[in-house]
């Protein structure tokens, strides 16, 4: 078993995929300048010094080893992908992992608003390959070179990685009638055939754009090698418009011509559920934080077929104590024991002018960690809580595996949780657990969109740089909870410029509130982070009982595909939202707007289910 993981820049665990990717490229590749592959960790980075934006995938089994992986140099001006690097590691049977790499390659291109995925391979004809060893070689594993000079020779581990018949399967075909396989120079065999996958679409590749990305690849890429005039001889080459493809040779039903290719298969939005929130039901007038929450949205969202139903890992406490003040996490874990069954201690007593002394009384005690009166705690509320954890960090995890969306759905919920303080129906900060955990492997951005101001979010990464948080919420002058969310608190230290709050006057309406959403979004799009964890308030509908501004459905549908137009991975926390009888819709078309913009193919699947 193994998990493909999607790797943007050599911090924290990132370093030991990148340094095992390099000793791949070392030991597979042994033609390739060894400078070539120290500017690896460069060239994630710094997309604009080297002119591609640098993506890297990795195959990697449950101890982080390295199976095999894929660098994919993608161009966001002419709108294409390359395929720099695809291999297995020295000494591995493949396990599927080229093919599975292939294909995350495909879907990330797709959700790049790719045109193609172009790539080179080497040939399978008698006139390039005259060697028939080497030729039969070609046909199977992918075998990447500079310019007709090998760089790796076949393989076990690859010769289930990359056939030509495998691609073909996709409608990925060599390009035909040009002079891309012209050699750099006589005597030289087995020059390299430029390879396009059309990745599903049904527009030709037309003649003046295959001449813009060929010039770019010969250009960007074989520029130290490729004199200009070589350059210019292989780009004028391309005289058909459209570009025609070999026909094929291994599908012998494929249709010839311009690829079609096999579509993207669309990864469904996994749905994580916590099946502990209905042990938490408070049965008190007022109480609206209740278990018919889940259920109005599980029915309305289950009508889409948009997701997949995935059960929750659980994980140890060591991950809410990366973010959570241990001694706070041990009063939570050893106060529901003691309160008896079927009771709830509510805070009465806030000892703020000596906070340095713990009170004995464990009533006492509720009010040195909680910050209101009416969030209460008793032996389902911690299980419950943690059981809301361990969906958020499960939906990391997802993001991690391949998964472009996932969505915790829990109870409670969790933004109002600080480092060692409860409050606002929430005790543990599932967004921040999982954002946190997810800033080992890139810079994260957290938005809130609940009504309410996420102090929890913000208290846990104020003086941090690698977690931006961003919240949009009722001003806090008329709305819980009170204390925070005002547009000055900007973040600390090093953290300084990387807290934003939009707070917003009371009887918004869904325009005004996209109005500041495009904001919030303009900012994490400048921050450009590997990830985004969203705190899903649904609260901020029209008769919420919590709230006073008016979103209806439809506002939720065009919010979701505002927020799935920065095109991050993005991991749904479930937050906020008490009006049950519009609860449910109102998910349902945010996921449906956020799938509409984020992954297109999926509303193919959700069409005959959805109730627009």
């Amino acid at each position: 078993m193994f998990r493909i993981r999607k790797i943007h820049d050599d911090t924290n665990v990132n370093k030991a995929s990148l340094a095992q990717v390099q000793a791949i490229l070392r030991t597979q590749f042994q033609a390739l300048d060894e400078a070539d592959i120290v500017k690896l960790p460069q060239q994630l980075k710094s997309p604009h010094k080297h002119r591609f934006r640098a993506i890297l995938f990795v195959a990697e089994d449950a101890r982080a080893q390295v199976l095999g992986f894929a660098l994919v140099l993608h161009d966001p001006e002419l709108h294409f992908c390359y395929l720099d690097f695809l291999s297995a590691a020295r000494g591995g049977t493949g396990g599927g992992t080229g093919g599975a790499l292939y294909q995350r390659v495909r879907e990330e291109s797709r959700s790049l608003e790719a045109k193609g995925l172009f790539f080179e391979c080497l040939p399978d004809d008698p006139e390039l390959s005259p060697d028939d060893k080497i030729r039969a070689q070609n046909v199977d594993p992918l075998v990447f070179h500079q310019r007709g000079v090998p760089l790796r020779y076949s393989g076990r581990a690859a010769a289930r990685v990359a056939r030509l018949k495998f691609y073909e399967h996709y409608g990925a075909r060599p390009i035909a009638n040009t002079a891309y396989e012209t050699p750099l120079r006589e005597g030289v065999t087995d020059p390299p055939y430029l390879v396009f996958d059309g990745l599903g679409g049904k527009a030709p590749l037309r003649r003046v754009y295959a001449r813009s990305v060929v010039r770019a690849i010969l250009e960007r890429k074989y520029g130290k090698i490729c004199p200009p005039e070589y350059i210019d001889k292989v780009i004028n080459s391309f005289r058909d418009d459209p570009v025609q493809l070999r026909p094929p040779r291994y599908e012998p039903k494929a249709a010839a011509g311009p690829a079609q290719g096999a579509p993207v298969r669309a990864r469904p939005i996994a749905l994580i559920v916590n099946d502990k929130h209905s042990i938490h039901h408070v049965r008190e007038r007022g109480y609206v934080q209740a278990p018919v929450r889940i259920d109005s949205i599980i029915k309305e969202i289950d009508a889409t077929s948009l997701f997949e139903h995935l059960p929750a890992r659980h994980f140890a406490l060591d991950y809410i104590k990366a973010v959570h003040d241990k001694d706070y996490v041990d009063y939570l874990k050893n106060a529901y024991a003691r309160v008896p069954e079927g009771k709830s201690v509510y805070p009465y007593v806030f000892p703020l002018r000596n906070h340095a002394r713990v009170p004995e009384d464990l009533p006492l005690r509720a009010g040195y960690y909680c910050i209101d009166t009416f969030t209460p705690l008793n032996q389902n509320a911690y299980k419950a809580a943690i059981g809301a954890v361990d969906c958020a960090l499960t939906g990391a995890e997802c993001l991690l595996q391949g998964y472009t969306l996932a969505y915790a759905l829990v109870r409670p919920p969790g933004h109002h949780a600080e480092r060692d303080s409860f409050g606002g129906f929430c005790y543990f900060n599932s967004s921040a657990v999982a954002a946190h955990q997810l800033s080992h492997y890139g810079r994260v951005a957290v938005l809130d969109v609940d009504y309410h101001h996420g102090n929890g979010t913000q208290d846990i990464f104020y003086d941090r740089a690698d977690v931006l948080t961003v919240s949009v919420h009722g001003h806090p002058r008329v709305s819980y909870p009170y204390f925070s969310g005002f547009d000055d608190e900007k973040g600390e230290g090093v953290g300084r410029g990387f807290n934003v709050n939009i707070p917003l006057p009371e009887g918004l309406d869904g325009e005004k509130f996209r109005e500041a959403l495009s904001k919030a979004l303009a900012r994490i799009r400048k921050f450009n982070p590997a990830y985004l964890v969203l705190a899903l308030g649904l609260d901020t509908a029209r008769g919420d009982p919590t709230s006073s501004f008016t979103l209806r459905a439809k506002d939720f549908q065009l919010n979701g595909r505002m927020i799935g137009g920065l095109r991050l991975p993005t991991l749904v926390v479930q937050e906020g939202g008490y009006r049950t009888r519009s609860l449910g819709v109102n998910a349902r078309h945010f996921f449906l707007g956020l799938a509409e913009a984020e992954q297109p193919a999926l509303l193919t699947r959700a069409a005959a289910h959805a109730k627009v």
